[in-house]
């Protein structure tokens, strides 16, 4: 074999192991933790360098093998789709055997990694793996119900953060996880409905309704504006120490209504154009929420 050969090797690997692991899901999930984190930081829960590694290793380690577990399952689902026929197993490149071995290996090195956080953390982590691969991936050729059984271990990295930091799950804990629950929703519905043919293809039920109709188009209002609801309500101070000011609750309403808008705009056009816009602003929303969440904490 020669250096060419190691170097596309190497290069395949690599781009099996992103997929499998879903890389960008994965950071994206990371970064609601570490933003948990960061908002749990106190004078008596101090700023470690290393606990913010290790959340990062291993919340990076669960969410890689529950994505690679939900790949094992539904391998044969995934060959009929045109966006997942490529996926490492179903195109052959990784074995059943491989992959489930794989996915063993980041399980128990995400967990160990978060017990040595603290036990809740541990806890937490392997909770989101059972329910998202036992629960959600079985539902979703089943019932619209699967999104509902998917917004419970999707919401778990934002409050996992702040566990991780404290120790504790409470109020704000509870604040975070809502957030990201009612988040799920639009962004999970709007992916359902302009993927809807190739998700039919699958015989996956994505949509609250089954269709791409005004009903579902109403759902996701509805639950943006649940969203919005849970998202500025730490301004009202009853959520203990995870506060908003009146300026960040403002911006963090700017951005609900941003989002809004684009869930009004899916229900006047109903085209898959409108829903693959408002899934990028949603992806945009839960970022910058948590960035103006943290930006409050650290600068009022």
């Amino acid at each position: 074999m020669n250096a060419s050969d190691t170097t596309f090797s190497v290069q395949s690997v690599f781009a099996d192991f992103k997929a499998l692991t879903k890389t960008g899901l994965a950071l994206s999930v990371v970064f609601s933790s570490l933003a948990g984190y960061l908002l749990g930081v106190s004078d008596e829960h101090p700023f470690s360098w290393i606990t913010l590694m290790l959340l990062a290793i291993g919340g990076y380690c669960m969410v890689g093998a529950s994505n690679v577990y939900n790949q094992i399952i539904e391998r044969d689902l995934d060959a009929l789709m045109d966006r997942t026929k490529n996926r490492p197993i179903p195109a052959g490149r990784v074995s059943v055997r491989g992959a489930f071995i794989f996915g063993c290996i980041l399980t128990i090195i995400g967990v160990g990694i978060l017990y040595s956080i603290n036990p809740k953390s541990a806890m937490f982590g392997a909770v989101s793996i059972f329910l998202y691969t036992s629960i959600y991936t079985p539902l979703k050729t089943v019932t619209p119900l699967s999104v509902f059984a998917g917004a419970f271990p999707g919401a778990i990295p934002f409050m996992l953060g702040w566990v991780a930091c404290t120790n504790d799950f409470d109020i704000e804990a509870g604040t975070l996880f809502l957030i990201q629950f009612f988040w799920q929703f639009p962004h999970f519905w709007s992916i359902g409905w302009f993927l809807y043919d190739d998700y039919k293809k699958g015989g996956f039920f994505m949509l609250p309704t089954g269709e791409k109709d005004k009903k579902t188009a109403l759902q996701i209002i509805l639950y943006t504006i649940w969203l919005i609801i849970v998202s500025v309500f730490p301004v009202t101070g009853i959520t203990g120490s995870l506060r908003l000011s009146i300026v960040a609750a403002a911006l963090v309403l700017l951005l609900g209504v941003w989002m809004l808008v684009y869930a009004v705009k899916l229900y006047n056009k109903m085209d898959a154009q409108s829903a693959k816009k408002l899934m990028l602003v949603s992806v945009s929303y839960i970022s910058l929420l948590q960035v103006i969440y943290i930006a409050d904490k650290f600068l009022r």
